[in-house]
C-alpha cells in the first residue's frame, strides 16, 4: 500500500504560511543590515562569562526557571520574579501566550478565540494565530504607523479580544508610542494585551509600569537586539503573577539553554556598555536619516534601530536587487500596504557609509542612463 505523506498532515497545517526570517548570506565583505542586529558585539564581560561557561557543566540541565536571571531582572525592573518568565527568545513567549490565553475557532470565531494586533507589524503574529487554529482581527494604523483615530479604534478594535499584540515602538515602521496612549488603549482592553517592546531601548518611552499596573498588560522584552545576544535566543516578560503562572505550566521544561541564561546575567551586569551603543546607534539611525533623505528617500522618524525608508527612481523592490549586487542586504516586504519601502537595520557608522555610497552609485546611474535616453 502506497501511503500520501501528506495524508499524515494536520489540513491546518498543510495550509499554514510559515513566518520568513531576513536572508543570511554567506558572501565575503557583506554588508547585513537587513535582520535588526545590534552591530556592536557583546561585552568582554559578557564573552568571558560565556567562555567561563563551557566546561563540564554542560552536561547538566539548565536552570528550568532561569531563576537567577529571574532574580536579577526583578531586581532591575523593581517587581518580583512571580512577575517574570524566561522565553528562548521573546518570539517562543508569544507563541505561549497564544497557546495559554486563546481558545482555538471551534465552530464559530468570536473574542475568546481572537487574536489581534495593528498592521503593518510584526508579521508573524498571524503566523502564531494561524498555528494555533484561532481567529485574527488585523486593525490598520494610521498613514504614519501612528494608533488608529478613536473612532477607528471604536469600529474596528475588538475590545474583548483575548490577545492583542502591540509593537512599540513599531515594526516595520519604526513608529514610538507614548506611554499615556498606550495606557489609554489597555485601560480600555478587556483580554489580555502584550506590548512588544522588543526595540524599547532605541525610544524615548517605554511602558513597563503598565505591566506592573494592570492585572492583564505584559510587557515582552528581548536580548537579542538591543543587547547583541541574537545567538543565544532569550526573552522575557513582564505581567502579573497569574498570567506568568499560567504560562509557566506550558512551556517546555528546560526551555532557556544554559549558556544563554549565562550570557544574559552578565549583561544586565555591565548595562553601561550596552547603553553606550544604544547612543551610538541612535546617532548614526539619524545620520542616515538625514543623508538619505537629501538622496531623495521619504524617510519617517524612528525609535527602533533600523529606519523605514521609500526609495526614489525604482520600486523598493528593484532597489533590494541593486543594493544586493553592492553587498549591501537590506529587506523589503512583499505585502501590499508596505512594498513601497525598505528596511533598514542601523549598523556601525562603516557600513552606514557603505550604504550611502552604494546609494550614491545607483542614482548616478540611473541618472547617467537617463542622460543617455534623452540625447
Amino acid at each position: 500500500m502506497k501511503l500520501n505523506p501528506k495524508s499524515l498532515v494536520r489540513p491546518l497545517v498543510e495550509k499554514l504560511h510559515a513566518y520568513v526570517p531576513g536572508e543570511q548570506l554567506k558572501i565575503k565583505g557583506i554588508v547585513k543590515i537587513n535582520t535588526n542586529e545590534n552591530p556592536y558585539p557583546p561585552s568582554v564581560k559578557v564573552l568571558n562569562a560565556v567562555k567561563a561557561a563551557v566546561d563540564g557543566r554542560l552536561r547538566l540541565y539548565p536552570n528550568p526557571t532561569a531563576e537567577p536571571l529571574r532574580e536579577k531582572l526583578a531586581s532591575l525592573h523593581k517587581c518580583k520574579p512571580e512577575n517574570i518568565i524566561i522565553g528562548n527568545g521573546s518570539d517562543e513567549l508569544l507563541a505561549l501566550a497564544t497557546r495559554t490565553f486563546v481558545e482555538p475557532v471551534s465552530k464559530r470565531a468570536d473574542s475568546r478565540s481572537t487574536v489581534q494586533y495593528f498592521t503593518p507589524s510584526y508579521s508573524l503574529y498571524p503566523v502564531l494565530a494561524d498555528i494555533h487554529g484561532a481567529a485574527v482581527n488585523p486593525v490598520p494604523l494610521a498613514k504614519d504607523f501612528a494608533l488608529p483615530s478613536p473612532a477607528l479604534l471604536r469600529k474596528e478594535w475588538m475590545f474583548d479580544a483575548a490577545l492583542a499584540f502591540v509593537t512599540t515602538p513599531n515594526a516595520p515602521g519604526g513608529h514610538g508610542y507614548s506611554t499615556a496612549e498606550l495606557e489609554t488603549l489597555c485601560r480600555a482592553h478587556k483580554g489580555v494585551i502584550v506590548l512588544d517592546e522588543a526595540y524599547v531601548d532605541f525610544a524615548r518611552e517605554n511602558a513597563m509600569a503598565l505591566a506592573l499596573k494592570y492585572p492583564h498588560v505584559i510587557v515582552s522584552r528581548t536580548f537579542s537586539k538591543a543587547y547583541s545576544l541574537c545567538f543565544q535566543r532569550v526573552g522575557y516578560f513582564v505581567g502579573h503573577p497569574t498570567l506568568i503562572d499560567a504560562m509557566h505550566k506550558i512551556r517546555d521544561s528546560y526551555n532557556v539553554n544554559g549558556l544563554g541564561q549565562v550570557a544574559a546575567l552578565a549583561t544586565l551586569s555591565d548595562l553601561s556598555y550596552y547603553r553606550a551603543n544604544f547612543k551610538k546607534i541612535i546617532a548614526t539611525r539619524e545620520r542616515l536619516t538625514v543623508e538619505l533623505t537629501k538622496l531623495g528617500f521619504q524617510v519617517p522618524p524612528s525609535q527602533a534601530n533600523f529606519i523605514f525608508a521609500t526609495p526614489p527612481a525604482f520600486a523598493a523592490e528593484q532597489w533590494l536587487e541593486k543594493l544586493r549586487q553592492q553587498k549591501i542586504l537590506i529587506r523589503w516586504f512583499n505585502h501590499p500596504e508596505i512594498k513601497n519601502s525598505l528596511r533598514i537595520s542601523i549598523g556601525t557608522d562603516a557600513e552606514a557609509d557603505a550604504l550611502l555610497r552604494a546609494v550614491k552609485k545607483i542614482i548616478a546611474r540611473f541618472k547617467g542612463t537617463k542622460g543617455t535616453q534623452g540625447t
